[in-house]
């Protein structure tokens, strides 16, 4: 099983930051700033690291779990939305060869292909229906569980 985030980074202007992926072995496609949650980490957090590992944007704020996507091939994707933090923020290519360039574009206006679990973080974001193959549960995050003792 492969347990992932897909971070929605929204501009003041209603915008979103997706980015061309041409990872070698994998259809080229547009995708979100997203990837694995490693152990011990929460879905804000992953969805706040794999941004800046993969724009070079540290700018960020209110992360938020909106929704989990289950693939048919056990694939795990947590949709996080967050908000620049500052407006000037550019995105970079420190992973060129993952991603050949970043784009902001407003939601109505999203370029294709996308990368499955973008697609389906996307369409719960947007309040439709997911691909086939995917199921959505939709959640609201308040307040983290209180500690364990």
């Amino acid at each position: 099983m492969s347990i992932g985030v897909g971070a929605i980074l929204l501009r003041a202007d209603g915008a979103l930051l997706i980015g061309y992926r041409i990872k070698a072995g994998a259809p080229h496609s547009w995708c979100l700033p997203g990837g694995h949650v490693e152990p011990g980490e929460s879905f804000e957090s992953a969805a706040l690291r794999e941004i800046a590992e993969e724009t070079g944007i540290r700018e960020v704020t209110s992360p938020r779990v909106f929704t989990v996507a289950l693939s048919d091939t056990a694939t795990v994707t947590a949709g996080v939305v967050a908000r620049l933090s500052a407006q000037d923020a550019v995105a970079t290519t420190p992973e060129p060869h993952v991603f050949e360039r970043w784009i902001w574009v407003q939601p109505d206006s999203l370029p294709g292909p996308l990368f499955p679990a973008s697609a389906a973080v996307l369409a719960a974001w947007r309040g439709r229906a997911a691909a086939e193959g995917w199921a959505m549960y939709s959640i609201a995050v308040t307040a983290r569980p209180p500690a364990r003792p």
